[in-house]
C-alpha cells in the first residue's frame, strides 16, 4: 500500500490500471510560489515541495508518492494548468498542430528509500478541430491539467507521433515507479 500525495485523478487511474494499492490524500502545497521558467525544474521543484509537505502532514508509516508535470511547448513556453478557460484555448491552441514534451517529475519515499525520477514523453500533434476544441473547453476536463493537455482524452485522436510513456504524460511514469514498490 502506497500513500499517493496528490488529488490527480489521472495518477489514481493509473495505479489502478497497474494494480498497485494506494489511499490518496494530497497535503497543502502552492506550486504558484514556484518561479522558475525551466519545465524540469518546474516539475522538479513542484513535486519535491509536495513530499515535503506530505512528511509533514502524513508522516512515512505509508510510503508517499508525489508527483507533478509541466508542458514544454514547440516555442520554448512553459505551459502549466490553465487559470480559466480563456487561458485553457490559448495554450490548447499553442499545442495544436505542434510538437511539445510533457514532462513529469516523481518522488517515491519509504522510511528506508527514496527514489527521485524526472521523464519526458514527447508529442507531435494533428491540428484540433475547432469543434472538438470548443467542446473539450465547455466540458471542463482541461481544469488541473498541465498544459490542459489529456493526451489519455482529447488530444489523443490528434496525436501523429509519440516518443516515451504515455503514463509519464499523463503525470507518472509507472514503468519507473514499479520496480521500486518492494524496496
Amino acid at each position: 500500500m502506497i500513500h499517493l500525495a496528490s488529488n490527480s485523478s489521472s495518477r489514481a487511474l493509473l495505479l489502478n490500471q497497474f494494480n498497485i494499492n494506494f489511499i490518496q490524500k494530497a497535503p497543502q502545497y502552492d506550486e504558484e510560489q514556484i518561479q522558475t521558467k525551466t519545465a524540469k525544474d518546474f516539475a522538479y521543484i513542484a513535486s519535491k515541495g509536495k513530499l515535503e509537505s506530505a512528511i509533514k502532514e502524513f508522516g512515512l508509516e505509508t510510503p508517499l508518492l508525489t508527483a507533478d508535470s509541466v508542458i514544454l511547448s514547440a516555442n520554448g513556453e512553459l505551459l502549466r494548468k490553465p487559470k480559466n478557460i480563456d487561458d485553457a484555448k490559448r495554450i490548447l491552441e499553442l499545442q495544436s498542430g505542434s510538437s511539445m514534451a510533457i514532462i513529469s517529475a516523481m518522488h517515491y519515499k519509504t522510511k528506508d528509500f527514496y527514489l527521485s525520477d524526472v521523464s519526458a514523453t514527447y508529442y507531435n500533434f494533428n491540428s484540433f478541430e475547432k469543434e472538438d476544441l470548443e467542446a473539450y473547453l465547455e466540458s471542463n476536463l482541461w481544469n488541473g491539467k498541465a498544459g490542459g493537455c489529456m493526451v489519455e482524452g482529447f488530444c489523443k485522436k490528434y496525436i501523429k507521433s509519440v516518443q516515451g510513456y504515455e503514463s509519464t504524460a499523463m503525470g507518472l511514469s509507472v514503468e519507473t515507479l514499479i520496480p521500486w514498490l518492494s524496496k
